[in-house]
């Protein structure tokens, strides 16, 4: 499915004059104070009372924060939760939580940030473990900063750093760390929500310093077609970036005509942050995520087609018949329950043998075993009834013995189209010998944090301490 812009139709050298004014426009962060400044005793009557209105929100203050009972304890494993509060009254928050054996689940710290409303979305760690950066999918409403950074340099008892905003875009999505310091992340919207969205970098103190792509043929290409960049891979070895287009964030809001999907990927050229192709996935409708296989010798990737509840293998150097780079192939079908299951998330284990597939309101994980891509064996029953309501994000724990999954996507209430079922627990599933999941463990939120309204933690990083000469943030 290929989507219209208000630019397809320009004649080359129109389209090719505005992409040249939108390429003179910097790309520099912002941080804005709260419109409306939080005065005790005067404000919280108007939080609480806040009609909802038709996309932009009222742009209340946050009501502080509960006194919560923190532990002392040090374990090796350490799982951070980027969370909602239930109520969407009181301040978000980054939770911090043992993933140890025998401490499972003991609640280490909670980390506000200075607003509420944000629906934080995806969280990732800098190479270095010492900062975390997570992303507020509905910021944009109550004209807020979108993403926010934390302190992990005492990684028990995680500190607000900072947070900022794009001029260009907005919505962020997924992450990944740079090896100089700094991150590239997908924002799928632009500054409105609408497309084009971009393709964040930032620098080593995370401020912003471009929002890609920033080239005339680059601007082209992302207005001439649907460009929402919600998947993200980095290869730094082989100097390629694959983003996977996903929906129109304001379509999801009311009034809607219906939600814009899309069938793309994009390619890129790291050295040089220009897209080298678009790469289609016939009728995907929703290209949720995108991973490269790790250790694969074309440095192939997965890529997920929500619409069709398919896997498909990306193939970045290969050329069509045409002579274009870039090559979508179907890899496996997931059946008919994964089908439209609205999001479609994955991970896949450090030896690039098994992928592991969130089907989130068919309230399922699938598990493949991909060792070889021409005969890739299923390892979950698609009939059986798991204990999990809603599953979105998922990772694979740097001991490769477990998955991390939280049971929440989105839930825009009255404003919105898109409301998913979900429990709002974190589970933390055994992957058996064969790659297959035993469910035995999980973290309610809804019960941790009931004077908040609940919580709904959409994702989680692991930090490994096994070995503190080798510590792995993931």
């Amino acid at each position: 499915m290929t989507s219209e812009t208000p630019y397809s139709n320009m004649s080359s050298s129109t389209a090719r004059m505005f992409a040249a004014i939108l390429f003179t426009v910097p790309a520099l962060a912002l941080s804005l104070p709260p419109l409306i400044p939080s005065i005790p005793g005067v404000t919280e009557p108007l939080t609480s009372n806040a009609p909802p209105l038709p996309i932009l929100q009222i742009p209340t203050p946050p009501l502080e924060s509960p006194p919560f009972e923190a532990s002392n304890i040090k374990p090796k494993k350490i799982g951070y939760f980027w969370t909602a509060s239930g109520d969407s009254l009181h301040k978000d928050f980054l939770a911090t939580y043992s993933l140890d054996d025998d401490t499972f689940g003991t609640l280490l710290w909670v980390t506000d940030v200075p607003s509420s409303g944000n629906s934080p979305h995806h969280l990732g760690p800098s190479l270095d473990g010492k900062t975390l950066i997570g992303g507020g999918l509905l910021s944009l409403l109550k004209t807020q900063d979108t993403a926010f950074y934390f302190d992990t340099t005492d990684p028990y008892h995680p500190t607000f750093k900072k947070s900022n905003r794009g001029i260009l875009s907005s919505i962020v999505d997924e992450i990944r760390a740079k090896p100089d310091g700094g991150f590239f992340i997908t924002y799928m919207g632009s500054a409105l929500g609408t497309s084009p969205g971009r393709l964040v970098e930032t620098d080593a103190e995370f401020n912003i310093i471009h929002e890609w792509p920033e080239s005339v043929g680059g601007l082209l290409n992302v207005l001439g077609e649907q460009f929402s960049p919600h998947g993200l891979a980095v290869d730094f070895e082989k100097n390629i970036i694959l983003t996977s287009d996903f929906i129109v964030p304001l379509s999801i809001l009311k009034p809607s005509l219906g939600i814009q999907r899309a069938s793309t990927l994009r390619l890129w050229d790291l050295p040089s942050r220009d897209i080298i192709s678009t790469i289609e996935i016939p009728d995907g409708e929703g290209i949720q995520d995108v991973k490269f296989i790790p250790g694969n010798p074309e440095g192939a990737a997965l890529a997920t087609a929500v619409h069709l509840g398919q896997v498909w293998i990306i193939y970045p150097f290969r050329k069509d018949g045409n002579g274009k780079q870039g090559v979508a192939k179907l890899l496996y079908d997931l059946g008919p329950k994964a089908r439209d299951t609205v999001a479609i998330y994955s991970d896949i284990t450090s030896d690039g043998k098994l992928a592991y597939f969130t089907l989130t309101t068919a309230n399922h994980i699938a598990a493949l075993d991909i060792s070889d891509l021409d005969n890739v064996k299923r390892l979950d029953n698609p009939d059986e009834d798991q204990p999990t309501i809603g599953p979105h994000y998922i990772k694979v724990t740097p001991d490769q013995k477990h998955i991390v999954v939280t049971d929440y996507f989105v839930q825009t209430g009255d404003i919105g189209l898109i409301n998913t079922p979900a429990d709002y627990k974190a589970l933390y599933i055994d992957i058996l010998d064969d790659g297959s999941l035993s469910f035995n463990r999980s973290i309610d939120f809804q019960r941790e944090f009931a004077n908040r309204g609940g919580a709904k933690p959409h994702s989680a990083v692991v930090f490994d301490l096994t070995d503190p000469e080798a510590p792995i943030y993931y």
